[in-house]
Formats: C-alpha cells, structure tokens, sequence
C-alpha cells in the first residue's frame, strides 16, 4: 500500500479549490508534503487539515508547500477551505485516477459493509521529485507534527 522511498513520484495534473490547476511540475526544486485524504468535512479530515494549517509557519520555514488531495468535487474543496480557512491547496480526484497512481485506493469497513476507498496517506516529495518518505495508514493524532519532524530529518541528511 502506497508507493515506497526512493520512488520517483509520478506525474499528475488537477483541478484545485478557487477553480485553479495543478500539476507536480508545478512544485518541481521544492519539497512538497502530498497528502491523501478520504472526504472533506468528516471528522478526521478535518482534524488533519487543520493540523497542517496551524503547523503551516513551521512547514514553510522547512521550505515545503502542502496539497490535500481527495475524491471531492472543486465545489466541495472550496467550502471546506474556506470554513476552516486553509492556508494551502487542496486538488480534486474525483475519478480517482492520482489515488491510482499514488497506490492509496484499499478495502475499508465501516458500519459492517466493506468498501474501496482513499487510505489516509502522506507523501514528502523531495525537490528532485522522488518520493523520500511515505506514512501509510495515518492515525490523524501527531500526524502533522511527526511529519515536520521527519521532513526536518530527511532535509538534514541532505
């Protein structure tokens, strides 16, 4: 689940909140958290968004820019940002197709039902576009600041 370290990072291209565009090119020299996440306005994701929200002052000393991505419409992204006034983009999947490529599509359950949907994962994206760490299965508790913490390792290693 998920694509490993040390993987270039493929190439996507999509619509953002605001009615912008996308791609990875776009972060090319930057490091770039990338993180998936199920559906706007749920509990969990909104804690995790607004976990990179407040935490965005120390990210972006580290030199890194944030995208939320999910199978959400543009429509829905923009009322989510602006109800928790996000200070970063967040990208629309919904045919899933950059889920595919980042390998993040698994079998879930809930209320008894099994189901394929978006497993919270987050990627940090190194400047040169490979993929320098991959947390599968995030638990939203810590998650940001364990994040930081390991983008401020992988940058000293540099």
């Amino acid at each position: 689940m998920g694509l490993e370290s040390g993987t270039k990072a493929p190439a996507f291209e999509a619509e953002t909140d605001g009615g912008g565009k996308v791609s990875l090119n776009d972060y090319k020299g930057k490091w770039i958290i990338l993180y998936f996440y199920p559906r706007d306005n749920t509990s969990g994701c909104t804690k995790q968004a607004c976990g990179f929200r407040d935490n965005m002052g120390d990210i972006s000393k580290l030199g890194a820019e944030v995208l939320g991505v999910s199978p959400d419409k543009v429509s829905s992204h923009d009322k989510f940002k602006e109800k928790y006034n996000l200070n970063f983009q967040l990208a629309s999947d919904t045919d899933k197709s950059i889920c595919e490529l980042y390998d993040i599509m698994g079998e879930k359950k809930m209320y008894g039902k099994t189901y394929m949907g978006v497993k919270r994962t987050t990627y940090i994206i190194a400047p040169d576009g490979i993929i320098a760490h991959t947390f599968n299965n995030v638990k939203v508790a810590g998650h940001v600041e364990s994040m930081t913490k390991k983008l401020q390792e992988l940058q000293a290693a540099r």
